[in-house]
């Protein structure tokens, strides 16, 4: 029942209902309250783009301008009744939004804003300068309403309609294809990757707003008895969304609240005179609008759920279908193929990027129900290679031959759809669904309900016990509502696994899936995909070595473009050109431990970071509780656990992104609990984050640059550090490897005066060679600036750091020596999961 009443549709009705009986009362014109409802639903509507699907139209009052045209025409010219005509102009709208789809929908981001715009001003210069058939500058007026005599009458249908239309968007909010919509929304490549066409869904969209602001046009041109070129001009046709964001543009009653703002302050600042300014009221109104854009971002909604201490969205409902009592394990679905036939043929693949040259003359078979490695060092073109099998890059020369389907150059959802599925080297996720629906929206993907528009998505119960296996095969069944923004590093790795399974594909392609997973479950991910060799083909990137060899069916290893070696694990693990290429010609030799002396001077000094009692977490939920650790000037310490413990989120709060809802946390003797994230790293605290977080269109100089300053390290000292950046220097961002990348990440953080580095899973990704040269780099920097490194791999850091604390469940389990934790073996499995590998 309580649900019910909180129903939004309900709350349109009940506002709007509220305000009639108000001007009633004061005996107001109602026309006032009409022009709100109609506004409402045309801020509604231009929201199906911008809040669900991620367009924002500058110029959605196309729609809603022409079709006001459109009533006046046919109600002058004869029809019957305004029922009649408003069918008419949704028709005419639909028509109209499906040739202007197909003309601007290839363009994104600002272009796609723009041609909207365009083509809003293109119908008003028709409009105003069309005098025989559109009325000119005076419009065409005198438009009947035979049904609706009166302001009243025609009052209460609007707002009858206007209820029945934003019932209509809040259905298909939670329709298969509005929560497609909202996966488009985060994420297109994904979306793409699943085996959607994304063109379609915006198209759909594009459509649905049309036909929306349509009929609120339609509504307006009987509201007002005519129709007026200023309806399509460019200074009305921002109207829409600037109510919508007013109202909270990632708020489904937004638009309502916007409405009512907008209106009645135009209405009374238009009634004040303005000496022959024109529309002078925006001189006032105007500055309102920036002043709470500033306080405000989320708009009018996002501002009271902040005083709550809330963030979440409400453009759905938050509740997720019920967890049954009993999951169903998950079984791979899996085509039946002949295992004596390739089911992927690659043949003299050629990439390039003008003189750079990332893969020549690749040839490779991959056959089903094997679990066929391809692994090389970073910066060899793995990625790449994915990129030009699933099709978001072409290639230069060769052919792509899948199922007996030559792919080559098909779009990359028309791959997925023939059996193709992926997970990305870098997380790739829907951030702002919950775990639950990131995996739900993979399931429907190919599913021809995914495009329906009427019935509650999560009334398929086929589809929900499906993602519930998923998320349990992965462990995240009990974090299944949780927004994926809230989710570790490691919990997200886990989820873009089951989302990558959920396609039941021929051939997986998975993209480093162990990275960023602690021991234990790269145990239980591990075994998982050796599970899916034997009803899937295989093609794994993975950099654990061992796990490789261990797993694997057959190997493949690319260097430098190429393939040096294609065989079984044991020949390619003795093969002294493998061994030079990914280990490096050298034995691996890790940097030499702290000293028991400088272990002992770190622990002497003065403390630099002390937190105490912190409580934090997100959104309600507690992540950190009643933790506490110290960190002395120049000591090296580890922050180790399990996934989803809190080891981000207390780098997180340390460095201001999350709030502590309890605690302190002091630098240098300086509370900074809760301080803006520029202020603390001003203080000396510098980040290196997970995902490296580069600038990617700017050139390895220009990131190190933009971080410079006083007192930091100088471009020789990072250069000297890393001599490859110097190398690098030039190149961009996006086209370096993800070893490069780590190591630009590091020195960006070194080019700030810091105090103390906060380096979260710094060896992620990484080939062997790679982490020895971060490794070694790290050594360099112990003793001159304090560090705390968040790492899964226990065995990498203990040596490297004076102390360790491992956290479980958010409070810290252990705080001592690193060389306490590095020798308790029982210690390390009880806590982290690590089972300590026997030495031949």
């Amino acid at each position: 029942m309580s649900n019910a009443i909180r129903h939004p549709v309900l709350v349109v009705f009940v506002v709007l209902a509220a305000l009639t009986g108000v001007w009633h009362l004061i005996g107001a014109p109602i026309t006032l309250i009409t022009q709100i409802a109609i506004y409402t639903l045309y801020g509604a509507g231009v929201c199906m783009m911008v809040s669900y699907t991620g367009l924002v139209p500058f110029g959605a009052s196309v729609f809603f301008g022409c079709a006001t045209y459109a009533v006046a025409f046919v109600m002058l010219r004869g029809a019957p009744n305004e029922i009649v005509a408003l069918i008419f102009c949704v028709a005419f709208s639909i028509v109209l939004a499906a040739v202007i789809a197909l003309i601007i929908l290839r363009r994104r981001g600002l272009y796609f804003s723009l041609l909207t715009l365009a083509f809003s001003q293109i119908a008003f210069e028709i409009a105003f300068k069309w005098t025989d058939v559109t009325g000119g500058e005076n419009g065409l007026q005198g438009v009947p309403r035979p049904l609706f005599t009166s302001a009243w009458s025609f009052h209460v249908f609007t707002v009858i309609t206007v209820c029945l239309g934003m019932g209509l968007l809040w259905r298909i909010a939670h329709s298969p294809f509005g929560r497609s919509l909202q996966a488009l929304r985060d994420n297109e490549q994904r979306t793409q990757s699943l085996g959607y066409d994304t063109f379609r869904l915006k198209f759909v969209s594009f459509v649905i707003m049309g036909a929306v602001v349509g009929y609120s046009g339609g509504l307006l041109s009987f509201m007002i008895n005519g129709a007026y070129a200023d309806n399509l001009s460019w200074q009305h046709a921002g109207d829409s969304l600037l109510m919508a964001v007013m109202g909270g543009v990632h708020h489904f009653l937004g638009p309502l609240w916007g409405a009512i703002a907008f209106i009645l302050l135009e209405d009374r600042l238009s009634a004040i005179s303005w000496h022959n300014i024109g529309e002078g009221w925006w001189l006032i109104f105007a500055p309102i609008v920036i002043i709470f854009a500033l306080a405000s971002p989320e708009g009018m909604q996002g501002l009271v759920f902040r005083l709550k201490r809330r963030t979440d969205w409400t453009l759905t409902r938050k509740a997720i279908p019920p967890r049954p009592a009993a999951i169903e394990p998950y079984r791979p679905g899996g085509a039946q193929l002949d295992p004596s036939k390739p089911i992927l043929t690659v043949s003299g693949l050629s990439k390039r990027f003008g003189s750079l040259v990332v893969a020549t003359d690749l040839n490779l078979h991959v056959y089903p129900y094997k679990l066929h490695s391809f692994i090389g060092p970073n910066g060899a073109g793995k990625t790449t290679f994915f990129n030009m099998l699933t099709g978001i890059l072409q290639p230069n020369a060769g052919s792509i031959m899948f199922d007996g389907h030559d792919i080559t150059t098909l779009p990359v959802h028309k791959r997925i759809r023939l059996g193709l599925s992926r997970s990305f080297q870098i997380l790739s996720v829907f951030p702002n669904l919950t775990a639950f629906e990131n995996v739900r929206v993979a399931v429907q993907a190919q599913d021809k309900r995914a495009w329906g528009l009427w019935r509650d998505a999560y009334t398929y119960d086929d589809l929900n016990a499906r993602t519930w296996s998923l998320l349990a095969a992965v462990g995240l069944e009990d974090r299944a509502a949780d927004s994926c923004a809230n989710l570790g590093h490691g919990q997200r790795r886990l989820l873009e696994i089951a989302i990558s399974l959920a396609t039941d594909a021929k051939l997986l392609l998975l993209d480093e899936p162990l990275a960023g997973l602690a021991e234990a479950d790269r145990v239980v991910v591990g075994s998982l995909i050796r599970k899916l060799a034997d009803s899937h083909a295989v093609l794994l990137i993975e950099h654990d070595i061992d796990r490789v060899l261990a797993l694997s069916d057959r190997i493949t290893v690319l260097h430098q473009g190429r393939l040096i070696a294609d065989g079984k694990p044991a020949e390619v693990g003795s093969n002294p050109d493998v061994v030079t290429a990914y280990l490096g010609a050298e034995r691996i030799v890790p940097p030499p431990a702290p000293t028991d002396a400088d272990r002992a001077a770190h622990a002497a000094s003065s403390p630099l970071l002390v937190v105490d009692k912190l409580r934090a977490g997100y959104a309600g939920s507690v992540v950190l509780e009643d933790l506490s650790l110290i960190v002395h000037e120049g000591e090296a310490v580890a922050l180790l656990g399990r996934n989803g413990v809190g080891k981000t989120t207390t780098l997180k709060a340390i460095t201001g992104t999350v709030r502590s809802a309890a605690g302190t946390i002091t630098l240098s003797g300086g509370e900074i609990t809760n301080r803006k994230p520029y202020e603390i790293n001003q203080q000396g605290i510098s980040l290196v984050p997970e995902g490296r977080r580069l600038f990617p269109n700017l050139t390895v100089l220009d990131n190190l640059r933009l971080a410079m300053r006083p007192g930091g390290a100088s471009l020789d000292d990072v250069y000297a550090l890393f001599p490859k950046l110097k190398v690098l220097q030039r190149s961009k961002a996006e086209s370096l490897s993800g070893g490069e990348r780590q190591m630009l990440a590091i020195a960006r953080a070194l080019m700030v005066p810091a105090k103390l580095i906060l380096l979260d899973e710094p060896f992620e990704g990484l080939a062997p060679t790679i982490v020895k040269e971060v490794m070694d780099a790290l050594a360099q920097l112990r003793g001159r600036v304090a560090m705390v490194i968040v790492e899964h791999h226990a065995e990498s850091v203990l040596p490297l750091v004076d102390r360790a604390y491992v956290l479980v469940n958010g409070r810290v389990a252990f705080e001592g020596t690193a060389k306490t934790l590095e020798d308790d073996h029982d210690l390390q499995a009880r806590l982290l999961g690590v089972v300590q590998k026997e030495v031949a």
